[in-house]
């Protein structure tokens, strides 16, 4: 029985010893998944932010129905809730949506009709598109074989102009998450090369940069959005007048990492491996961008996945003020722009569905970049 029991303690010394001497010998990133694998909300949140941007991604294939379509006759549709089962079988369906007039308002309203149901397909074909951006394709996830979906199928209802919420949803991601992920890598880089340079320099370089910052934290957002808005020539493209907005915006954006990477810098430019990188001759692009940034690429990610919801609320909010992007543009902040009328929301709430993708995908960011930014220190 001792000899057992001396056993089993000598196996669990054992595994307590290589568990220890597998962290000692696992590389910055090993040690940052090992941690971060362990952070259930941050994982959850990741599964979400993967599925938001797949969604993006196959944002044609998801949509039955062309954005821009519009018909006076399907205004205002309420949402087609979609039934599974009918008899017993697994048999997709949705009731059709009669209309009448409202003797008090006398406005159109509609009502489903369960004796009219109209059968899903997966895998239909609908309006032609490049999945992708180069494979050609009339293939969605649903359709209605021997109709147009865009005249029976509203799972989500239809905005003013009778375009369908659901497929204009899929192009408002597409729009919405690109944007983000645009001006957060030009601030990243930003923030990294002046940052960089301010830290690892120092003295006037240092002083002049922290100035730059502090003059160009002080200019309100709001204002210069309006001011470039009105400065840009009319006769550019919506996108692009937006794309040129958001990289001068992220000018502007950069100061907050550029800060964050000068304080890494100043403690690291007296370690031993920079001295060595110094001594052996490299320039000080190269210590910056192939000694010093790898060192906190951990933290830069972390930072980086929360500025990315930052960018996406500035979109949303502005182009729901009309300081952003403007019709024909689709993005959640212009299919929001409907629902500022009070009234218009009370009888026709689903006009507020693009506020929760908005919500859903701010929160996984979040929740994801906080988890990041834990298991950046895996010692800690």
């Amino acid at each position: 029985m001792a000899e057992e029991s001396s056993a089993l303690g000598g196996a669990a010394t054992a595994a307590e010893a290589s568990s220890e001497e597998r962290i000692f010998v696992a590389t910055q990133w090993q040690l940052m998944w090992w941690r971060f694998r362990h952070h259930r909300l941050a994982m959850a949140s990741a599964v979400v932010t993967i599925l938001f941007y797949l969604a993006a991604a196959g944002a044609d294939f998801l949509a039955y129905s062309d954005p821009h379509e519009s018909e006076a006759l399907r205004s205002l549709m309420p949402p087609q809730p979609i039934h599974f089962f009918d008899e017993g079988g697994f048999h997709p369906h949705v009731y059709a949506l009669v209309g009448k007039r409202d003797p008090a308002t006398m406005k159109r309203v509609y009502a489903p009709d369960p004796t009219q149901k109209i059968p899903i397909r997966f895998f239909a074909r609908g309006f032609k598109y490049k999945f992708l951006g180069f494979v050609r394709t009339d293939r969605h996830l649903i359709g209605v074989e021997g109709a147009r979906a865009e005249e029976t199928i509203f799972i989500l209802g239809t905005d003013m102009q009778g375009r369908d919420v659901w497929s204009r949803l899929m192009y408002g991601t597409q729009i919405s998450l690109s944007i983000g992920v645009v001006g957060v890598a030009l601030s990243l880089f930003l923030g990294i090369l002046l940052g960089g340079i301010s830290g690892l320099y120092g003295g006037v370089i240092d002083t002049i940069i922290q100035r730059l910052i502090e003059m160009l934290r002080s200019i309100p957002s709001i204002p210069l959005w309006m001011g470039l808005a009105a400065a840009l020539p009319r006769g550019w493209p919506i996108l692009r007048i937006y794309f040129a907005i958001t990289i001068i915006l992220s000018l502007i954006g950069w100061t907050t990492l550029a800060r964050q990477v000068r304080g890494r810098f100043l403690a690291l430019r007296e370690e031993d491996f920079i001295m060595a990188a110094e001594l052996a001759g490299c320039s000080r692009m190269r210590i910056i961008f192939r000694h010093m940034v790898p060192s906190f690429m951990s933290h830069i990610i972390a930072a980086t996945t929360l500025a990315i919801p930052i960018m996406i609320i500035s979109e949303t909010s502005l182009s729901f003020l009309g300081l952003g992007l403007r019709p024909p543009a689709i993005s959640w902040g212009v299919m929001l722009q409907q629902a500022q009328n009070v009234q218009t929301v009370a009888i026709t709430p689903w006009l507020m569905i693009p506020a929760i993708p908005v919500i859903i995908a701010v929160l996984a960011l979040n929740f994801l970049g906080d988890g990041l930014r834990d298991a950046a220190d895996p010692y800690g």
